[in-house]
């Protein structure tokens, strides 16, 4: 039979701290946290208050879900980050990056001075937290180009769709396809093709806003949503593009045929009854500025 002592001993080698908080946020002991790639010796809490070294905002959370805890007798697990803004007398600036962790809040059945208590257990996640946006990031992203792909598209605009329904904020649409890429890829080969869409990635990339959301949807065929902003100011984004692609894409020739870039422009209208209409109309755009005469830019 374990006894108190060994108990404690067994609770003193966790790699990962272990705290029992009372209601009131006071630390009433510490356990753990001999993994010192991640935490320093915590015994100094004992007898403070979470209040009393965490900002107001932050702190609140805490002694929040304390109480989810102890309300519902359940296992809590949340995320959290924690970084220098968050901490009482240290400066704003500090590590660029946050430390993201992992809180497993557990009712305990016991009380200390007569105040509830809760089992906080926090894990240091911040390699997972990284691994996870950055396998996100490449769900969301185009390898060619370091746009964003399809995916990224379609919930960017069911968002804009939503916005402009039920806020009535406009948002316009660009979709832009390259002309004669099939006679530079079949004469000169695809890695001269996909150089010259790397090209007209990068003119997207510098021509527009960081609100912008820029998409390569497929092949040479590129689309833009632009938020905040109606039709009439959407058509001269779309002629900045295609002068800085005339004079970029001029590079990328073959005989007399020179690559250039076709561009349709739309916004969404009442009509519209979801995102899709938008992009078709778009897309009509396109196809009239690619068989009337290519190199052009077409509006409806």
């Amino acid at each position: 039979m374990i006894n108190i002592e060994q108990m404690s001993i067994v609770l003193d080698t966790l790699p990962d701290p272990a705290f029992i908080l009372s209601r009131s946020g006071k630390y009433v002991a510490v356990f753990g946290g001999r993994d010192k790639r991640y935490y320093h010796d915590g015994s100094g809490l004992v007898g403070l208050y979470i209040s009393d070294l965490i900002k107001p905002d932050k702190a609140n959370w805490f002694l929040e879900q304390i109480g989810r805890a102890l309300v519902s007798g359940k296992l809590i697990i949340e995320e959290y980050e924690l970084s220098n803004r968050d901490v009482k007398g240290l400066p704003d600036h500090g590590p660029e990056k946050p430390i993201w962790f992992e809180g497993r809040i557990q009712a305990l059945s016991f009380s200390v001075d007569d105040e509830d208590v809760v089992l906080w257990v926090a894990s240091n996640i911040s390699k997972r937290h990284d691994l996870e946006i950055r396998l996100r990031e490449l769900g969301d992203t185009d390898q060619l180009t370091g746009l964003f792909n399809r995916r990224k598209l379609e919930h960017e605009l069911t968002l804009h769709y939503e916005s402009y329904v039920r806020y009535s904020v406009p948002t316009s649409i660009l979709m832009l396809d390259l002309d004669n890429l099939k006679k530079i890829n079949d004469s000169n080969g695809h890695h001269v093709g996909d150089e010259a869409i790397r090209a007209v990635a990068n003119i997207l990339r510098s021509t527009l806003r960081k609100t912008d959301c820029v998409c390569r949807l497929g092949g040479d065929e590129f689309v833009v949503a632009l938020p905040n902003t109606e039709h009439e100011q959407a058509i001269q984004f779309a002629k900045r593009i295609h002068d800085s692609s005339k004079k970029e894409l001029s590079r990328f020739s073959v005989d007399s045929s020179v690559v250039t870039a076709s561009i349709g422009v739309t916004a969404i209208v009442p009509e519209d009854r979801s995102y899709k209409d938008t992009i078709k109309r778009a897309d009509l755009a396109l196809y009239k500025a690619k068989n009337g005469g290519k190199d052009r830019i077409v509006s409806a």
